[in-house]
Protein backbone atom coordinates (compact mmCIF):
# COMPACT_ATOMS: atom_id res chain seq x y z
CA UNK A 1 0.00 0.00 0.00
CA UNK A 2 1.33 3.36 -0.84
CA UNK A 3 -0.34 5.35 2.04
CA UNK A 4 -0.90 4.09 5.50
CA UNK A 5 -1.56 5.89 9.06
CA UNK A 6 0.60 4.10 11.81
CA UNK A 7 0.67 4.91 15.80
CA UNK A 8 3.62 4.70 16.96
CA UNK A 9 5.01 5.46 21.08
CA UNK A 10 7.32 8.19 21.43
CA UNK A 11 10.52 8.71 23.50
CA UNK A 12 8.50 10.09 25.89
CA UNK A 13 5.39 7.62 26.18
CA UNK A 14 2.91 8.72 24.22
CA UNK A 15 0.91 7.42 20.92
CA UNK A 16 1.55 9.30 18.18
CA UNK A 17 -0.06 9.20 14.54
CA UNK A 18 1.86 9.56 11.91
CA UNK A 19 0.74 9.46 7.98
CA UNK A 20 3.22 8.32 5.37
CA UNK A 21 2.75 8.17 1.36
CA UNK A 22 5.40 5.77 -0.44
CA UNK A 23 7.65 5.86 2.70
CA UNK A 24 7.74 9.34 2.89
CA UNK A 25 6.12 10.78 6.90
CA UNK A 26 3.43 13.64 5.34
CA UNK A 27 2.38 14.24 9.10
CA UNK A 28 2.30 13.52 12.35
CA UNK A 29 0.36 14.61 15.49
CA UNK A 30 1.18 15.60 19.13
CA UNK A 31 1.36 13.19 21.49
CA UNK A 32 -1.34 10.98 22.97
CA UNK A 33 -1.85 9.46 26.39
CA UNK A 34 -4.09 6.42 25.03
CA UNK A 35 -4.24 4.69 22.15
CA UNK A 36 -7.96 5.05 21.61
CA UNK A 37 -6.93 8.64 21.41
CA UNK A 38 -4.26 8.15 18.83
CA UNK A 39 -6.97 5.94 16.92
CA UNK A 40 -9.65 9.10 17.56
CA UNK A 41 -6.97 11.07 15.90
CA UNK A 42 -7.32 8.77 12.99
CA UNK A 43 -10.91 8.83 12.51
CA UNK A 44 -11.14 12.68 12.63
CA UNK A 45 -8.63 12.89 9.87
CA UNK A 46 -10.46 10.26 7.62
CA UNK A 47 -13.77 12.31 8.23
CA UNK A 48 -12.97 15.66 7.93
CA UNK A 49 -9.92 15.96 5.98
CA UNK A 50 -11.39 15.35 2.58
CA UNK A 51 -13.54 18.56 3.13
CA UNK A 52 -11.12 20.51 4.45
CA UNK A 53 -10.24 24.02 2.94
CA UNK A 54 -6.54 24.71 1.62
CA UNK A 55 -5.21 28.17 2.76
CA UNK A 56 -2.13 29.36 0.90
CA UNK A 57 -0.30 31.97 3.51
CA UNK A 58 2.46 32.31 1.17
Amino acid sequence: MAHKFEIYKDKAGEFRVRFSYNSEVMFSTQGYSSKDSAKNAIASIQKNGPNAPTEDNS
